[in-house]
């Protein structure tokens, strides 16, 4: 589920990781898309909010694209690492009831507790957390002694571009949106969710790793297919993650193309990646994003 999971929580969750010196640089080329009409270009770019130094994918058409824009438009502008803890605190902690040990099924119990004991963080530090803030733990706290940096997401390079050229960064929605996302889940489907991710928990470089190659290689219809093989187990989750966020981003589009100007519109790769893609969204309102070949 690595690839819905808020850029704040990446950031927060990694920001202790150790300083990673890139020994080579491997040339990257993620697809890139534009919708446009007689006075409105937006180019549309999946990220990867966490990638190993060395990747020179902001670069050729990718970084052209960027520089004709007047705007940089992401999924959501990063707060700070305090605010984020406090919404978290006040959203996701609950002092009375079950634990969250007690609300996972008794099969996954050890299975959970070995998971975090490998993050060096015991069971018990999250049983007053909601399933959905564990499962988000699970899923990003390990990058760092798999080699991944924060600071080289395509997110944070993109606005950290942007802010030095002076110019404007739009999310398209706020952080407690996003948490809103996971929090407004019925509890059956957020232990469902843990489930699924305790599950995939072995695998998670494995599955990062993939999806990383196939987004250097501008692949996305391979990344579709990855996807839609990770959420099988979780359709109403991707449903809530995924297809009717790219139903609201699509409308957003769609709105903006009757202002003049030239965006540079960057979301995670996965959501312009399978069926129900932004593209594929755009589409269904009779605007085509073309794909850029570089």
């Amino acid at each position: 589920m690595l690839k819905f999971l808020p850029r704040a929580f990446a950031a927060l969750a990694l920001s202790v990781a150790p300083t990673v010196h890139a020994q080579t640089v491997t040339d990257s080329d993620p697809a890139l898309w534009v919708v446009k009409d007689a006075d409105t270009t937006i180019y549309l770019f999946g990220t990867v909010h966490v990638l190993k130094p060395g990747l020179s994918w902001f670069d050729e058409a990718v970084k052209a694209a960027f520089d004709k824009s007047d705007q940089l438009v992401v999924e959501m502008v990063e707060p700070d690492q305090a605010t984020t803890q406090q919404l978290v605190q006040r959203i996701a902690v609950n002092p009375v009831g079950p634990t969250l040990t007690e609300k996972l099924p008794a099969d996954k119990r050890q299975a959970y507790a070995a998971a975090m004991a490998d993050l060096g963080i015991p069971a018990a530090a999250l049983d007053r957390f909601d399933p959905w803030m564990a499962a988000i733990t699970l899923s990003v706290a390990g990058l760092p002694k798999l080699g991944y940096d924060p600071n080289s997401g395509a997110d944070k390079v993109l606005t950290a571009a942007a802010i030095a050229a002076n110019k404007p960064v739009l999310g398209l929605e706020t952080i407690e949106q996003q948490l809103g996302y996971f929090d407004t889940m019925p509890e059956p489907l957020q232990v469902k969710f843990l489930v699924s991710t305790l599950d995939d928990y072995s695998k998670t470089g494995e599955i990062l790793g993939a999806m990383i190659k196939t987004w250097s290689a501008g692949d996305p219809e391979t990344l579709g297919r990855t996807m839609n093989d990770e959420l099988r187990d979780t359709p109403e989750v991707a449903r809530i993650l995924l297809t009717e966020r790219n139903v609201h981003w699509a409308d957003w589009i769609q709105k903006r193309m009757a202002q003049p100007g030239t965006v540079f519109l960057a979301v995670g790769a996965g959501h312009l990646a399978g069926t129900d893609s932004v593209q594929a969204q755009l589409a269904r309102r009779k605007l085509i994003a073309t794909r850029i070949n570089y």
